[in-house]
This record gives C-alpha cells, structure tokens and sequence, in this order.
C-alpha cells in the first residue's frame, strides 16, 4: 500500500464524533506537517496546515473531521443504555450493530439489541426510534455499567470500518467528511510533491463540529480571515433505489465532483472553478442549494465582512449509515479539481459583483 492509502484507511478507522474529534485530527496532522510550512490548532480541535504563512492574502481549502454519534443518556437498573443523538445520527439502522462506548480510560464494545422476530407482533411492527432502541454491554445492572466507567455522557460510535466495493468504491462510516480531510491532505501533499509555489497562503483546515451546525468553521474563520474559501463536503448520490431526483438532483457516483450554486456560494468564484475543471478535462456535474448549502460553505461565506466561497462536493451512497459509498475516481478528480484551481488562481482577481 502507499502511503496515501495507508494514510485513509488508518483515519477513516479513527473514531473523530463530534465534540471528540481529537484523535482523529491527531492522524491527520501527523500525515499533513511533512507538506506544510506550519499548522495549529483552536481550542476546540479544528486543525490547519498552512503554506506560506506570511502571506497577505489567504486562500482557505477545507473539510469538516467529525462523524455523527451517540451519546449514553440514560442507564436502565436492569444494565440497558439509552441514546440521544451526537448529530444526525439514524435511529433506524441502530438495532442489531456493533458500536464501541468511549470512555475516560477505554473502549467499551456493546451492541444494539433488538427483539428477536419470533416474538414481535404478526402485523405492523414498531419501528426503532429514539424511545426504543437500546445498548447492551453484557451487564446486568446499572451498577455494573457503571463500574466499566460508562457513565451519562460518553459518546458512542459504530464499529464499522472502511473496506471497498468491485475496487471501484470505498464503503464505510463516516466518510462524511472524513473523506474531505484526506483530499485536503492530498492536495497538500502533491502541492509539495510537486514544489508548486503559490503566490497567497494556503490553509489547509480540517473543521470541527459540522454535524451540529458549522460550528468549527464558524470558530476558524473568524481566526483566519481568509479573502477565499473552498469547502469539499458530500452530497448524495441519487441513483440507489428510494432516492427522488425530482427533489434531490440527479447526481451519480462516478461521474466527478459535484459543483453547487446558490446564495452563498459565490458565483465568479465558481466559475473559476468550472474553468480549471474544463482546463484538465475533470467531468464534473452541478447542483442546486434552496437557501443555504448546509456545509462549512455557508459559515466562511458569511463570516468577517463576506469571504467569496464555494462548495466542491462528493457524490456519496448512503450518507449517515455505517455503509457510505463513494467513487475512488471521483476521490482522485475532487483533489486534482483543488490542486488545479490553486495552480490557476490569481490573488489579484476582482471578486466584486458590481464596480
């Protein structure tokens, strides 16, 4: 294996839930710090490299580094766990999988329990939601839960990790956004590879706490006051059974990076980006956003006085399940897409609508 695919399987196998990210974005820093010229960190784990760093004007690229999860929220007397929770995560694909229990001093395997078939109801079921689905972690009583050191408030993910489909595909939980961070990294790497000098500073920025709100990205823009965002997150892909592309967009895994309009991503900016795609011949597809994209987009465009931004995103299967799909051509074409545009840009460049 090279180092880059060693590099994703080892951070994508890394629990990073939101709030929790620090290990994750410890794996990441380790692989980026050879490619840039320095790199930080803010108080709440959001991580940047950067290149070029006395630069004046600063060209953001970016991603978010924190997976949906659980968190205990209740210890029944009998030994059960009940969840709340930590982001988007989905109520209904919990019953019957494995999930690792974070605690102070280690982690704890438990599974989602679930009532055997024989005895549910002929008919209508009841469905899993939050007021039924339950943890088991081989105890019997609450006090027992409490002596491995689970307790009100660990966090909880799946144990799933990332394997790969016909060679074509990487399957596997989170890769929203984790997958962002490794094509950050790699466009970091191959700018360096490729002794690539850039006439702004780049900040290489791996956001916390996108799941609950763009809240890394909100935090980092502000420290950073960059004069450009580009932000690479996942968008669905529409062509699995159960998908409407009537309200979803057609959009295909395979097919190239997805690039978004709307309010917030800035039109000139995108249009650069389509004309280095074009440049290289990257395919590339388009989407539509009805207000706001629901990135890190939205944060950096609207924070300081209005940073130019846009939205390059991943055309991905099955997003918040332990079982995300996406293209590895589509992975290579997104970071190629980044690497290009950072190539091209001109610093000088009038992003004013109206002059």
């Amino acid at each position: 294996m090279s180092k880059s695919e060693i590099f994703i399987y080892k951070y994508l196998n890394t629990a990073s839930p939101t709030g929790f990210e620090a290990s994750g974005q410890q794996v990441w820093l380790d692989y980026i710090k050879p490619f840039v010229d320095t790199h930080f960190t803010d108080n709440y784990g959001t991580a940047v490299g950067v290149i070029n760093p006395d630069a004046e004007f600063k060209v953001v690229i970016e991603a978010h580094a924190d997976e949906i999860s659980w968190f205990v929220n209740f210890i029944t007397p009998e030994g059960y766990i009940y969840v709340r929770r930590n982001g988007g995560s989905d109520h209904m694909i919990a019953p019957s999988m494995r999930v690792n229990i974070h605690t102070d001093e280690k982690v704890i395997p438990g599974v989602f329990g679930w009532p055997a078939i024989h005895v549910r109801k002929d008919g209508k079921e009841d469905a899993p939601t939050l007021d039924n689905i339950f943890i088991d972690v081989g105890a019997r009583t609450k006090e027992e839960v409490e002596k491995m050191g689970i307790h009100v408030g660990c966090v909880i993910t799946f144990q799933d990790e990332l394997t790969e489909l016909n060679d074509k595909f990487y399957s596997g939980r989170a890769l929203d956004n984790r997958v962002g961070g490794f094509m950050i990294a790699e466009v970091a790497r191959l700018l360096h590879e490729s002794k690539v000098k850039l006439p702004f500073g780049l900040y290489i920025v791996n956001a916390v706490q996108e799941e609950i709100g763009l809240r890394g990205a909100s935090m980092i823009a502000a420290r950073i006051k960059p004069q450009v965002a580009i932000i690479t997150d996942v968008c669905h892909d529409t062509t699995a059974p159960m998908y409407n592309k009537i309200t979803s967009g057609d959009l295909v895994a395979g097919k190239g990076p997805v690039l978004t309009y709307g309010a917030s991503v800035h039109k000139k900016l995108l249009d650069l980006i389509i004309d280095s795609a074009r440049k290289r011949e990257i395919n590339f597809q388009r989407s539509a956003a009805s207000r706001a994209t629901g990135t890190d987009t939205d944060a950096f465009a609207y924070s300081n006085e209005g940073v130019p931004s846009a939205l390059i995103s991943l055309p991905l299967k099955y997003m918040h399940t332990t079982v995300e799909t996406a293209s590895k051509e589509d992975i290579q074409q997104v970071i190629q897409l980044i690497k290009g545009f950072l190539e091209d840009f001109d610093p000088k460049f009038d992003f004013r609508y109206v002059v």
